[in-house]
């Protein structure tokens, strides 16, 4: 596979039925991706920026959404996860408000660059049952994309907690969520959905 550049992720994002305004914002922020994210792979060994990317092509395909902001907010979603320093860098050229929502979508322990202790998955859930309905669209794509990834992670007990962590806590707070949107009312049926195939898959 070719390395991902800036005219790809222009692409995916759509940017070519955006106005100039709109245009200029998504190179920039498709300019930060790249730097931000390069050197970063997942656990299965992809290039990080995959991930990001089939986000935005879950929004846009799977829920219709259009909206610029949200959809650059998918692409950035986990810049302070893997690089917290980064945070300067998107104030300055995307603008605080941005970067404070991605702060709001980040968890505190990864912020914090330290390890995870007791209280903050309980805090985590907090914060993301505390976001706003375009942000949590996001928190929830990416949780959709996760677990739809399951089967490409080495990691073997990855798949029983991401499953408990969608019983306990994901679906709930979609079901809560869906009358807020169309987009979190389709966003709820596709995580039900994939919640059942999972778990029929999982059955001996």
């Amino acid at each position: 596979m070719n390395p991902i550049d800036l005219d790809h992720v222009l692409t995916v994002l759509g940017a070519a039925a955006w106005n100039t305004d709109e245009q200029s914002r998504a190179r920039v922020a498709g300019a930060l991706a790249l730097t931000i994210y390069d050197g970063h792979t997942r656990d299965q060994g992809t290039p990080y920026l995959e991930h990001p990317l089939a986000i935005i092509t879950l929004l846009a395909t799977e829920i219709r959404v259009s909206q610029v902001e949200t959809l650059l907010l998918a692409l950035l979603h986990d810049a302070l996860e893997v690089a917290p320093e980064s945070e300067a860098l998107l104030v300055q050229h995307l603008g605080a408000p941005f970067a404070d929502r991605l702060r709001a979508m980040t968890a505190d322990h990864r912020l914090e660059q330290r390890p995870k202790v007791a209280g903050d998955e309980t805090r985590w859930r907090f914060k993301q049952a505390a976001l706003p309905p375009e942000d949590l669209l996001v928190r929830l794509a990416d949780r959709l994309h996760n677990l739809r990834d399951l089967a490409a992670s080495p990691n073997l007990d990855r798949r029983q907690r991401f499953l408990q962590s969608l019983q306990d806590f994901y679906l709930p707070l979609a079901d809560a969520a869906r009358g807020l949107s169309p987009h979190l009312e389709a966003m709820h049926a596709l995580l039900h959905a994939e919640y059942v195939q999972q778990q029929q898959e999982v059955r001996p």
